[in-house]
């Protein structure tokens, strides 16, 4: 049996949060199959963030520092990635399911002759085998992919899952990387950033979304951001919102806005179309309020509330307004 090794990016020098996620499947598969969690750290100056991994549950951090990985480069992050993987030993690699993820995650499959699986939301061990859960016809249905034969390559969605909580020392390996710029078929040109807006739910610890039955764009401003803001959280939507105009798409929770999985989530007037669900019920604790006893959402929920939004959320603002003092 083979290692588990997971590709952790960074971002602005950071190390991003959605590797620390990937800590959390790789340490729960490897709990349960006596694996040995094994992390790549890639990039210039990356000391600290590799540090950070090695104490946030990444045990063996390999470590490799190189010019050219100075910004994203496929043909370099590859050759480091094969370092790594000549260092580890794995049967299962995990990535994040990013646009970087998305481009590298192939080519180490196809490398190491291995099966490949994408936009998975969870990784569970059975027996011995390893069984991979995605989504798809749009978050209809899941299905669950059993691996056949190993290594396997994975990618897993963002905020599918809680960052690993727990710790350790960890340690440092350094990889040595005979890289050239004239063996890469690629070189980095520059890099364009979406002007930010909004709030990144992903990373929210309590989001408050609204739907369709609010009624307008105006109610967003005078039911949902008051709690949203009494409990010191963001502010949602669901789709047919964002479609109708009434708030930009990065507040769109879904499968075709922003996958979150907060501490607290709470749904206004949102029936729970699977689209949404899709998006959202990884949360820790969801509270439903909707006037329909029927509405799908009430199958998620820790805790129902069947009664009109316009009563219910003016007065549990209070009530949180009262509380905080």
């Amino acid at each position: 049996m083979g290692n588990i090794l997971l590709v952790a990016e960074i971002q602005k020098g950071k190390l991003r949060e959605a590797s620390l996620e990937l800590v959390a499947f790789a340490r729960k598969v490897g709990a349960a199959t006596g694996r040995d969690v094994k992390c790549l750290v890639m990039g210039q100056g990356v000391q600290a963030a590799a540090e950070e991994l090695a104490k946030k549950g990444g045990a063996e951090v390999y470590v490799a520092e190189h010019e050219l990985l100075a910004n994203y480069n496929v043909d370099a992050a590859h050759a480091a990635v094969k370092a790594a993987v000549a260092a580890a030993s794995p049967d299962l690699v995990l990535l994040s399911n990013t646009p970087s993820g998305w481009d590298l995650a192939p080519r180490v499959a196809a490398a190491l002759d291995a099966g490949f699986v994408s936009d998975c939301f969870n990784v569970e061990a059975e027996g011995a085998d390893l069984v991979f859960l995605r989504r798809f016809f749009n978050g209809k249905l899941d299905s669950r992919l059993r691996a056949t034969s190993l290594p396997v390559v994975a990618t897993m969605q963002p905020g599918a899952t809680a960052t690993y909580e727990g710790g350790g020392d960890g340690k440092l390996t350094k990889l040595d990387l005979a890289l050239a710029a004239d063996a890469c078929g690629t070189s980095f040109v520059e890099l364009k950033a979406a002007e930010a807006k909004g709030v990144d739910l992903t990373k929210a610890d309590i989001i408050v979304s609204g739907g369709r039955s609010l009624g307008g764009p105006e109610k967003f401003q005078e039911v949902i951001k008051p709690l949203a803001d009494a409990l010191g959280g963001a502010m949602g939507a669901s789709r047919p919102v964002v479609d109708a105009g009434w708030l930009p798409h990065e507040y769109q929770v879904g499968s075709s806005g922003q996958i979150v999985s907060p501490k607290l989530y709470v749904a206004c007037g949102i029936s729970g179309a699977i689209q949404h669900l899709v998006g959202m019920k990884t949360s820790n604790y969801i509270i439903a309020i909707n006037k329909d006893p029927d509405a799908p959402i009430f199958e998620v929920a820790d805790l129902g509330v069947v009664g009109d939004l316009f009563e219910v959320v003016p007065k549990l603002t209070a009530a949180v307004k009262t509380a905080k003092g």
